[in-house]
């Protein structure tokens, strides 16, 4: 990361550590059928969510924590070549200048491996009431190095639910019942007494995602009750908890952890080396699979 004054050099795709996967949609095409010039700036405005997300910073909770906001200073495209109606691009994100005050963060569109359009946002950090510039918090500064240089985002705390439950219960009750629309007499099911469970955090503490372990019998455990806040999803939450209670059911002695997963997450928990071991069946008004992992002895 350049934190000079000096204009970066321009950005390739393997530059970016946050790309964030977009389809032209009709709509954005002009009389030239190419996207109009105009739609970068908001194809760039949506990158920046995504790298939020990918810090796994829920942003308007965190900017509320970190007392202030980012506000838009200056922002400039440089055009190479046009995007066409149904053309897969990814943008990339990525921070470039961390002043004082202001931050410059670069922003590219991608066709493969190819450079259409570029360019920068310049932020300044300030009071939310009156505008007025703040320093940036050290602890953001080093959040976005830290994200920029490949560092994990989030940390897993263990315990048991009398530890855990009291910023576990809110994530699952947004997730399960309010965005899912689960009964809250199934969420609750009275066993999480009984379960080891784990809570992501971010780098400001905050709580992001949580599951949890159930012992089955003296072999197999049941992993379940996997939540992550919807602003961070994309920022590998899910998959440090998964990682953290397969490695706490090795710990216990299990041989196999099962989960009932989801249908479209599926490649997710393939991903980690569970396999799909029944035909689909409905939970919650869901429809899921039964999923097993076997895990190494010792």
């Amino acid at each position: 990361m350049n934190t000079s004054a000096s204009t970066p050099a321009l950005p390739e795709r393997r530059n970016f550590r946050c790309l964030d996967p977009l389809r032209v949609r009709w709509a954005e095409v002009d009389l030239q059928q190419i996207v109009f010039n105009g739609h970068y700036l908001m194809y760039f405005d949506t990158a920046v969510a995504a790298y939020w997300r990918r810090m796994a910073m829920p942003y308007h909770e965190a900017m509320q924590e970190l007392g202030g906001d980012l506000f838009v200073r200056k922002a400039t495209l440089e055009y190479e070549a046009s995007a066409r109606y149904d053309d897969q691009l990814h943008i990339g994100m990525r921070l470039v200048r961390l002043g004082t005050s202001s931050m410059t963060l670069q922003a590219c569109a991608f066709k493969g491996v190819r450079r259409l359009v570029h360019g920068e946002i310049v932020y300044v950090f300030a009071d939310p009431a009156t505008q007025t510039s703040r320093p940036i918090p050290v602890l953001l500064r080093d959040w976005m190095q830290a994200f920029e240089r490949g560092e994990a985002m989030v940390t897993v705390e263990e315990g048991a639910w009398a530890t855990l439950g009291p910023e576990a219960a809110p994530l699952r009750t947004a997730v399960f019942e309010g965005e899912q629309g689960v009964s809250r007499a199934l969420e609750q099911d009275g066993l999480d007494a009984q379960a080891h469970h784990v809570v992501a955090r971010n780098r400001l503490g905050q709580a992001v995602g949580t599951g949890r372990l159930l012992p089955i019998d003296a072999r197999s455990g049941k992993i379940g009750r996997m939540a992550v806040m919807p602003t961070v999803r994309g920022a590998a939450v899910g998959q440090a908890m998964l990682q953290t209670l397969c490695e706490r059911a090795c710990t216990l002695g299990l041989q196999e952890v099962v989960l009932h997963a989801q249908a479209p997450v599926l490649d997710f928990y393939r991903r980690s080396g569970f396999e799909v071991a029944s035909e689909p069946f409905e939970e919650a008004g869901i429809e899921h699979r039964l999923m097993r992992r076997q895990l190494a002895a010792g």
